[in-house]
């Protein structure tokens, strides 16, 4: 998958936001991994062939033969043995081969990438600069996400609602940005505070960010955050520490709030 050509969405020409040129764009899929060979097999075959430039595994001290089946599969892998999701997906991102847009999917096969279509869709037809895919709608199978991560998921989006006037139900992992976007945004966070940085930066500098329902499964394996208390308090604490911190930055540089 490293390396492939150009593609173009559905076998068509599709423009990018501000531009009246029809182009082909390319996409880079990064996908973060630590002992995930029980469902990266499937997460990579489920990514529709026709639309991704480029596949990158970021790899975190797997000891299950997750690179090995990531390779096969056609993957490009990368190995960061500083752990941090947030590391991981920046360590793709600087990776990247020349994208026009920049994909970040788990390697637990709980989202379904036969449906980066939808993801991209607001993107690709210039409605979006950055597009999150929600969990929490009637598409998600019952149950798949805990019911402390889906409270602490709707407490962090109403958060963002409130402050930044950003209209969400959800902070998860499938998501998509332009790869210009994302380079303006200058992200840091190397940890748990990764979900939420590029939301908030993204709305600060002003850019468009929508959400689109999304399929929702249980993992294949033990989650690495939300299935330890430990990770939940963790990532509870960073994702909303980060909201109010944000604020208060933007107050301070006289930022105004988006519309």
């Amino acid at each position: 998958m490293r390396g492939a050509s150009t593609h173009c969405w559905l076998g068509e020409t599709h423009r990018l936001r501000g531009g009246d040129e029809r182009i082909c764009v390319r996409v880079s899929v990064i996908i973060p991994t630590h002992n995930e060979a029980q469902a990266i097999g499937r997460v990579l075959a489920d990514l529709p062939s026709g639309l991704v430039t480029e596949v990158i595994v970021v790899d975190s001290n797997s000891t299950d033969g997750t690179p090995e089946v990531a390779r096969r599969m056609g993957a490009h892998v990368i190995q960061e043995s500083r752990r941090g999701y947030g590391r991981a997906c920046l360590t793709g991102l600087a990776n990247a081969q020349s994208p026009d847009v920049v994909v970040f999917l788990d390697g637990d096969y709980s989202d379904r990438p036969s449906e980066l279509p939808i993801l991209l869709a607001p993107i690709l037809e210039g409605r979006a600069d950055i597009t999150l895919g929600s969990r929490l709608g009637s598409k998600s199978n019952p149950g798949a996400l805990p019911w402390h991560q889906a409270f602490g998921n709707r407490l962090a989006a109403g958060l963002i609602r409130f402050l930044y006037g950003v209209k969400l139900s959800d902070l998860g992992p499938f998501r998509a940005a332009r790869a210009d976007v994302l380079r303006a945004l200058e992200l840091q966070e190397a940890t748990y505070g990764w979900a939420v940085e590029m939301i908030l930066k993204g709305a600060i500098a002003g850019f468009c960010v929508v959400e689109v329902p999304v399929s929702y499964y249980p993992r294949i394996g033990t989650s690495k955050i939300s299935g330890t208390f430990k990770g939940t308090l963790g990532a509870g604490w960073f994702i909303l520490s980060r909201i109010v911190r944000y604020y208060f930055w933007r107050r301070r540089a006289g930022t105004p709030r988006p519309a």
